[in-house]
């Protein structure tokens, strides 16, 4: 059994060393003998939970600034859509590699994927060491079946399995309301039903997405897919910007989560998610996730707990609305429980998930409240080390093999570039 013991690390306040033995978290006191364990010094630094990144799209890292400033219908359909179309299984697998990296150096153990060539972005996953739900993704053609790409990667998905290391999940991925039959929909809830993986979808994104589907089905997209089964407490709704208040009542009387993902709404125009009457007056349960990079532009959970935290603030009117330890627990140990990963927090017995920040970072610096200045001030370079199921994946801002992973990407864009240039002008 791997051994580590981090010494000298401040938790909540107070210096202390922390052992993990496996997976686990096994034992928080002062001097700690460190036998035969990998030791790290903490001195300096404080150990905090790991970010859950609870939406996003993983290998759009290899989209960021490829279309940007443009209506959302647009963006999807004349350049995202498209370009997606082309790449390759190899190509997802180094966009999702770079995402990693990403997440990884921003202090982000865990993210929830909905994208294409999904065996792709499992074997980035399992070798660079993080946590991930993996989204069987359901897309419907004009005669309602799923697309036969989809079904195909889908099919090979559920062949896997799991795998061996017990990091990745899978979940059930259809897009939204406006993507995916009727037929297909009841077909998620009924499969989730049974094997009690997470249904993780679009909803309420847009007004024009909600107008639309009131206009075909009488119903508002929560009232919609309620009516289908599909809300529950292992449901988790991104975006959720337009709800009304009969919208609210059904998330919480369901117990579905809302991913909320505020740089994407400000970038795309989407409007603004109602935190005070969702969370603090309804009881929602929310997450916070950071959509894909051609449309954040990245996957700082950081930036996000800012932008959530403000946006709370700016939609009520109220400076007292989201406050940071809302915010943050948001980020963490709820973005945890929505994916029933036994962490989120730094304790005893809990999955050995963990991130020390450098208290010598001048951002972090006055330290009145460490809470307050990692979602109002904090950015990835406050991010030392980074520990995910008892497994370094940086040392002191070190990542193995980053050189190439930068490399691969950068020759996957240049084939993107072409796309681009061969077509529609961004």
């Amino acid at each position: 059994m791997n051994t580590l013991l981090i010494q000298r690390v401040r938790l909540d306040g107070k210096e202390t060393d922390i052992l993990i033995e496996g997976n686990r978290i096994t034992r928080i006191a002062p001097e700690i003998a460190p036998g035969d364990a990998r030791v790290i010094d903490g001195s300096g630094k404080a150990v905090i939970p790991p970010f859950y990144n609870t939406h996003t799209h993983a290998a759009m890292t290899l989209l960021r600034g490829y279309a940007d400033d443009m209506e959302l219908f647009t963006w999807l359909n004349d350049y995202i859509w498209p370009a997606e179309g082309r790449l390759t299984g190899e190509e997802i697998y180094a966009g999702t590699r770079l995402a990693l990296l990403e997440m990884i150096r921003s202090g982000t153990v865990f993210f929830n994927d909905m994208y294409w060539y999904q065996p792709d972005a499992i074997r980035a996953v399992e070798e660079m060491g993080m946590r991930a739900a993996i989204g069987l993704l359901y897309i419907s053609g004009s005669d309602g079946a799923v697309l036969e790409r989809n079904r195909k990667c889908n099919e090979e998905l559920l062949a896997w399995n799991g795998g061996d290391s017990g990091r990745i999940q899978v979940a059930h991925a259809p897009h939204a309301v406006y993507t995916v039959s009727e037929e297909v929909l009841r077909r998620v809830a009924q499969e989730a039903q049974i094997d009690g993986h997470v249904i993780h979808i679009h909803a309420s994104e847009t007004a024009r997405e909600v107008e639309e589907c009131v206009a075909a089905h009488g119903m508002t997209p929560i009232a919609y897919l309620d009516s289908l089964g599909i809300l529950g407490p292992r449901t988790v709704l991104a975006h959720a910007v337009h709800l009304s208040d009969e919208d609210i009542e059904i998330i919480r009387e369901r117990g579905a989560y809302i991913s909320h993902c505020p740089c994407s709404n400000f970038k795309l125009a989407s409007g603004q998610f109602r935190y005070r009457r969702v969370v603090e007056m309804g009881s929602c349960r929310f997450t916070i996730g950071t959509d894909g990079c051609a449309s954040n532009n990245n996957l700082s959970m950081l930036e996000e707990m800012k932008f959530a935290a403000l946006s709370a603030k700016n939609e009520s009117g109220s400076p007292t609305a989201g406050r940071d330890g809302d915010i943050f627990r948001a980020a963490t140990r709820t973005g945890a429980e929505a994916f029933g990963i036994d962490a989120g927090i730094i304790a005893e017995g809990k999955l050995a998930d963990l991130v020390l920040v450098d208290l010598d970072n001048p951002l972090l610096v006055p330290d009145f409240n460490l809470t307050a200045n990692l979602v109002y001030s904090a950015d990835s370079s406050c991010i030392d080390t980074v520990v995910c199921d008892g497994r370094i994946l940086m040392e002191n801002r070190k990542i193995s093999g980053e050189a190439e992973i930068l490399a691969e990407a950068r020759r996957v864009c240049a084939k993107i570039r072409s796309f681009r240039e061969g077509g529609a002008e961004a």
